[in-house]
């Protein structure tokens, strides 16, 4: 008697990597390392369980520098597995278990296990979402460790023989860096968000992936047959016959929709009546400057600046922060570079410095309020800034400003910066534009206020959102309620964007609301000059304001003023752009 046919499930999950494969599943055992027992050691079985340690840390050190040595161009561009080198021997992780198992006289792997967990906490506790899934390097990079030190073999995804789609609790970097191309169509994940370095790759490698499933790997068996949807973070179980010829169509479509906007990617972002917006990139290391060049990208509106204090013992030198800063602004010019200043809560970003446990760190010491509480630190960063606008276009950019005295002060540490500059002789320019970010609701406020001050605004929705609305994103319970098109978001951007006209200061955007096809007929209607985003994203971004008229968006403008709820506007936009948009996106 023949089995019934499985029943067709639908999971969601995150969007990490555009696109669509279909396929068999393959379930990636990453089981083993979390079955650890402690024991105490004595005397010199102290200093022999230190060199096991070691000699754990330099096969994993020795496993990814071949790894990086055989792995793609696009992927030793991005650098991504260099910070896990750097994190094999930092301070943090490395310098710290050793320290464990000399003052408690435990086994490495309790040691390490304990490590990994702290510094789990501290990265979770951070608000700034890129840097809350360094955790997820952590433990990437503990897990290799762990592998040696009980001498379980991770599975080689590089010996995969067969064309399939990779299941897994999650996938490192160095995992994903052994993708073959030719066997591999994609991949799904139980952890992992939208800022992970697992989806970076994947968006290197350009094969569609979805994060964040949560039970991906309990839902879906060996060898079934699944559907990946990268573009919607949609996975199809056991598909039925009309979802298999469906997502054919659409796979051939997302193919042809790709070549088209990437051959269309240095056009300019010009509406249909002529109105030109800069559409510009958002970047965390240096080396994506590269992929802002290739996806036609008019500059970097947002180039962060935490990732130079990650990780480490000691804060960056000056000469260190001036040569990745004048690196990015060389390859740019003339191009603009918005520098961002340090933007994290205060000293959890270094090993060794007094670190505050704060109950709630979004409402903490962080951002400008740190740097202002640490003028050193500040100072130091702020020169590198100043030196590296001798070499392009530099626009600095002070992150969570809420009220008007934290803009002086730090205007006036920018001056003293210079004037330092000036008397040791070094080359700078301070004749550079100066922005902040508005993204807590005060500085909406008195933005009348702030503007006297600065250059340009520069609007962060992702934190805008969730301190006006009070919802944490990442929050599972509550994340339904993170709606970028809420009333009170679209009038406070609205109100901004009005005082920046008046003021004669310039009015972007560099929250991920920028990124969102259905959201740019509001923000161009509402005459903001600049938006950015991840680099990938810019194409399409491109093609819609190609596509769009600046009177019908003002127009829509004033009639989603009046709506009561965020589903009010998104219905409004799609009765007036859902023709429009469904022509120049996919989706």
């Amino acid at each position: 008697m023949s089995q019934p046919a499985a029943e067709e499930k639908k999971l969601k999950g995150i969007t990490a990597s555009p696109g669509i494969c279909i396929g068999k599943a393959y379930l990636v055992d990453k089981e083993g390392v979390d079955v650890i027992k402690k024991y105490y050691l004595k005397g010199k079985k102290i200093q022999v369980e230190i060199n096991r340690f070691k000699t754990a840390v330099k096969k994993a050190e020795d496993e990814i520098r071949t790894i990086i040595e055989n792995s793609p161009k696009e992927l030793q561009q991005a650098h991504i597995l260099e910070t896990h080198l750097a994190l094999l021997n930092d301070k943090m992780l490395y310098g710290k278990t050793i320290e464990i198992i000399e003052k408690e006289g435990i086994n490495a792997e309790w040691a390490l296990k304990k490590v990994a967990s702290n510094l789990n906490s501290i990265f979770q506790n951070m608000v700034d979402s890129y840097l809350k899934d360094r955790a997820l390097d952590v433990a990437h990079v503990s897990d290799s460790i762990m592998h040696n030190l009980v001498g379980v073999e991770s599975e080689d995804i590089a010996a995969i023989d067969k064309r399939v789609i990779l299941v897994s609790d999650d996938l490192s970097p160095a995992d994903t860096s052994r993708i073959n191309l030719a066997r591999i169509m994609g991949f799904i994940t139980n952890r992992g968000g939208k800022t992970s370095h697992t989806g970076i790759v994947a968006q290197a490698l350009e094969i569609p992936a979805v994060v964040g499933l949560a039970h991906a790997t309990t839902a879906i068996k060996n060898d079934e047959l699944i559907i990946v949807d990268g573009s919607t973070g949609i996975v199809i179980v056991n598909p039925s016959e009309k979802s298999l010829v469906e997502y054919e169509e659409r796979k051939i479509q997302y193919e042809d929709y790709k070549v088209g906007i990437t051959r269309e990617s240095h056009l300019k972002a010009e509406t249909t009546d002529g109105v030109q917006l800069e559409v510009m990139a958002n970047i965390e290391l240096p080396e994506e400057v590269f992929a802002v060049k290739d996806y036609g990208g008019d500059g970097v509106g947002l180039y962060r600046t935490e990732f130079q204090y990650m990780n480490r013992a000691e804060f960056p030198s000056e000469e260190e922060l001036f040569d990745k800063y004048r690196n990015v602004v060389e390859i740019m010019a003339p191009k603009p570079v918005t520098i961002r200043t340090l933007d994290i809560n205060g000293d959890k970003a270094i090993a060794n410095h007094t670190r505050y446990d704060e109950i709630n760190p979004a409402l903490g010491l962080r951002a400008i309020r740190y740097c202002l509480k640490k003028p050193d630190v500040f100072r130091t960063q702020l020169r590198a800034i100043l030196r590296a606008a001798a070499f392009g276009q530099v626009r600095i950019l002070f992150p969570m400003i809420s009220a008007y005295f934290e803009i002086c002060k730090a205007k006036k540490l920018l001056d003293q910066a210079a004037d330092s500059l000036e008397k040791d002789g070094l080359p700078y320019n301070r004749e550079i534009n100066i922005g902040i970010m508005i993204e807590v609701p005060s500085a909406v406020i008195v933005a009348e206020f702030l503007a006297e001050k600065v250059d340009f605004f520069s609007i962060g929705t992702n934190d805008l959102i969730q301190y006006t609305l009070a919802i944490d994103r990442g929050n599972r319970n509550v994340a339904d309620l993170y709606q970028p098109l809420d009333p009170a978001i679209i009038r406070m951007i609205k109100q901004v964007a009005d005082v920046s006209k008046d003021k004669g200061i310039g009015i972007f955007m560099c929250g991920e609301m920028a990124a969102t096809p259905h959201h740019i007929p509001l923000l161009l209607g509402m005459d903001l000059d600049e938006l950015s985003m991840n680099p990938q994203s810019i194409p399409q971004i491109k093609r819609v304001i190609r596509s769009l008229d600046l009177s019908d968006a003002r127009s829509f403008v004033r009639e989603a003023l009046k709506k009561k709820t965020a589903r009010g506007v998104f219905e409004l936009s799609k009765d007036a752009f859902g023709d429009t948009l469904a022509e120049v996106t996919f989706s």
